[in-house]
């Protein structure tokens, strides 16, 4: 039996609103359409939504947000935005292992250039919860899900309150592996193109010329992996990225770095491990290796974290599902 089409209206009619809703050639719906897998159809102020039960629910409410918001225009951004909170479950019932630390969720104010910046998702908002309230907090999830933005986010936050002196942001340049001689230029122009994510989330969230700035006086340090051997790293918060191509021996090293009066973030997605296939991810073990250390916190992040174009979000679980497919077969 089809499922019956459901009705809603926006009354009485405004059509600068209803232009802003739509989008320039219904782009808005169209995005709505495409990340809640629904149908919209429109005849003025009315719209009709085809699809599963839920799936139309949803959309509708969707559409009375957008509406709600429509007296400016709406961007792209903020539609993707908006789609994106729309499907995070923060309204259903918290995994058993989850549900005392969701309940008590606190936004924390991040001083940072992006005064808009927060948790998109449940997750996101623990996961900056457990950066503050730990020492090491270790993020492991799909692409596009904040763990390094967030991070970032946090480790400025921390250096503009002085809660630290300098941020240190690392990550494993394993592509490059031994042929980083071959490449033109110095140690630095050899590694920068592995570590190009760091700079741009510190341009937005601190802006060029201040970045620059910090750069010059030491404050801000981006270096590969290999360069903190032997190092002790004393009032800095220290950001691991890419950590699943780290070897264990490599992983065990850099937490080891960890000084008095300092921070770390190691984030990794272990389903993108370049490292060759005989050689175990250190970010796959640590897991196991430090799961009851007291003063350490792990955030899982799942697809529906991910906060970048609505349909990324359905191609990681399309991912997800074939990877467990295969595992089962």
């Amino acid at each position: 039996m089809k499922p019956t089409p459901l009705e809603i209206s926006f009354t009485p009619a405004d059509n600068q609103r209803l232009a802003n809703l739509c989008g320039a050639l219904d782009e808005n719906l169209k995005q709505v359409e495409t990340a809640l897998d629904v149908a919209i159809s429109r005849r003025g102020e009315h719209f009709s939504l085809s699809g599963k039960s839920g799936q139309i629910k949803l959309a509708a409410q969707v559409l009375r947000n957008f509406y709600s918001q429509s007296q400016q225009h709406l961007s792209l951004e903020q539609v993707q935005l908006g789609l994106i909170e729309a499907l995070s479950p923060q309204n259903a019932p918290s995994p058993a292992d989850e549900s005392d630390k969701t309940a008590t969720i606190k936004q924390p104010a991040l001083l940072t250039r992006r005064s808009n910046l927060y948790g998109r998702t449940q997750r996101q908002a623990l996961y900056l919860q457990q950066i503050q309230e730990h020492d090491i907090t270790f993020a492991i999830g799909p692409a596009g899900t904040g763990k390094t933005y967030l991070a970032v986010a946090s480790a400025v936050d921390a250096l503009e309150r002085g809660l630290v002196s300098r941020l240190i942001l690392v990550r494993p340049a394993v592509e490059a592996g031994e042929h980083l001689g071959f490449l033109p230029g110095d140690m630095t122009q050899k590694v920068d193109p592995y570590l190009r994510p760091l700079y741009d989330a510190l341009y937005d969230l601190m802006g060029l010329e201040k970045t620059s700035k910090q750069f010059e006086r030491n404050s801000i340090e981006i270096a590969p992996l290999a360069f903190m051997r032997g190092r002790t790293l004393n009032q800095s918060f220290i950001i691991l990225d890419e950590a699943q191509n780290t070897t264990p021996e490599q992983m065990k090293m850099f937490l080891t770095r960890l000084g008095l009066g300092s921070k770390a973030v190691i984030t990794g997605d272990v389903t993108q491990v370049d490292l060759p296939k005989h050689q175990k991810s250190g970010l796959m073990e640590v897991q196991q290796v430090l799961k009851d250390i007291r003063g350490i916190a792990f955030t899982h992040f799942k697809s529906e974290d991910v906060v970048r174009h609505p349909l990324v979000q359905r191609i990681v679980t399309a991912y997800e599902k074939h990877d467990k497919r295969k595992q089962e077969s």
